[in-house]
């Protein structure tokens, strides 16, 4: 009997990697080639490793109108962020895309993966902001990204057929779903709780992954650091990383109880729709937990506090618990940080937020322990100057000229094609 906690969603983990050989480059070399941008070129790796299973490939029409109207896939499982391969008419005709064929994907100007075209549809972008986001307001980022997309959509199956070399200092956080599940497996590791991250973590942080690790009575606590698209002002990737991971080293988790790792995603700040799509997604990772604190994905005032807590109240069983938790934040009179839901002290509560932390790192001045580890903001300086040219937080000098998560093998099959999709 299968124990579905640990079961990829839908069952299966999905793997479509297949490496080209010297004999395959012939065949492939006929087919229509198509260069993507990054956001797509992530999404081909996750599909077809299986951080995205059941997904075998980018979503037809059936799917994506399911996601956004049900909240499930076609097939009646559960999925709620839409993943599509968007080209325009004129890109679709020029290729002479045909349901049926198949086109070679390149990326970095080399192969990628093949896409096995199943369908080519167009879908109202408005309606599918207002459903995946709730409102149509090209302020939120998602939906800037929703109605960026061209006129029409490929769906069909992805097969990776060059596996991209993952560039350090990534290289020693990256895993396959299989991998990971494998390296969870040798920790002994029963019960896993994910904490999704897309930032430097301090002391609030630090206690909600602490909190969540009493709460779940988890072996271990996995950090799933988000990496992917940055906007000038977030924190550098490789900060995000390696301070995570400072937090076992320098022992503010004992050794066997915390493992850091990556997920290229670009964040789409969709507040409780994404918050379902991160926990499936560490289901496939092989966690058995997710922890959700305050706006979890969220953005601006699109959604309350707690929206990403009372979505899953109408959702069936996921095979991942919701490890849901309130605030934590720095009590004056307690002298200590605590929790919202036992501090009774609350109108003098000192919000651990980031623009706090910011001024923090910014200003040259040593944190309290209570706010941002001494240890912590010392990686951060380290990684300004090494990785971030000076900044801890993206600048337009660090989009330009930083060494790329992932770089692509050379392989000579002949692609030619220019500008990026």
């Amino acid at each position: 009997m299968v124990d579905n906690s640990l079961s990829p969603h839908g069952g299966v983990l999905v793997e479509r990697v297949a490496p080209l050989t010297s004999g395959d480059l012939d065949r492939v070399a006929h087919l229509p080639h198509i260069p993507v941008r990054d956001q797509v070129a992530r999404e081909c790796v996750n599909i077809a490793y299986g951080f995205f299973s059941p997904l075998e490939g980018f979503m037809g029409s059936a799917d994506l109108d399911s996601v956004a109207r049900r909240m499930t896939l076609d097939s009646g499982y559960i999925w709620s962020i839409p993943v599509v391969f968007d080209l325009s008419r004129s890109e679709i005709d020029q290729l002479g895309l045909k349901v049926g064929e198949s086109a070679l994907l390149s990326y970095q100007d080399q192969p990628l993966a093949i896409l096995d075209v199943e369908e080519i549809y167009s879908y109202d972008k408005e309606f599918m902001a207002r459903q995946v986001y709730g409102t149509a307001d090209e302020a939120h980022p998602g939906v800037q990204r929703t109605f960026a997309y061209s006129d029409m959509f490929v769906a069909g199956k992805v097969t990776l057929v060059n596996p991209p070399t993952i560039n350090p200092p990534f290289d020693r956080y990256w895993q396959t779903p299989r991998q990971l599940r494998r390296s969870l497996a040798e920790r002994g590791w029963s019960k896993v709780v994910a904490h999704q991250s897309r930032n430097v973590p301090h002391a609030g942080h630090e206690w909600l992954m602490k909190g969540a690790w009493f709460a779940s009575e988890a072996d271990g606590v996995l950090v799933s650091a988000v990496i992917g698209e940055k906007k000038p002002g977030d924190y550098i990737d490789e900060a995000i990383v390696l301070t995570h991971d400072l937090l076992r080293e320098a022992g503010f988790f004992r050794e066997g109880t915390h493992l850091t790792s990556t997920l290229m995603w670009d964040m789409r700040y969709a507040g409780p729709r994404e918050a379902v799509f991160h926990a499936l997604v560490r289901k496939n990772l092989g966690c058995t937990h997710h922890m959700f604190g305050r706006d979890h994905a969220g953005v601006g005032s699109y959604y309350d506090t707690y929206a990403a807590h009372r979505i899953f109240d109408d959702l069936p069983d996921l095979g991942i618990k919701s490890v849901l938790t309130l605030e934590w934040w720095y009590c004056p009179v307690c002298g200590s940080v605590t929790y919202e839901g036992l501090c009774g002290h609350r109108d003098q509560k000192q919000d651990l937020a980031g623009t706090l932390i910011r001024r923090i790192i910014q200003g040259g001045e040593e944190p309290a322990p209570t706010t941002l580890r001494a240890e912590v903001l010392e990686v951060v300086r380290d990684c300004a100057e090494k990785y971030g040219f000076g900044s801890p937080f993206v600048e337009d000098n660090y989009l330009q000229n930083r060494t790329p998560v992932m770089s692509m093998p050379v392989l000579e099959v002949g692609c030619t094609c220019s500008g990026t999709t």
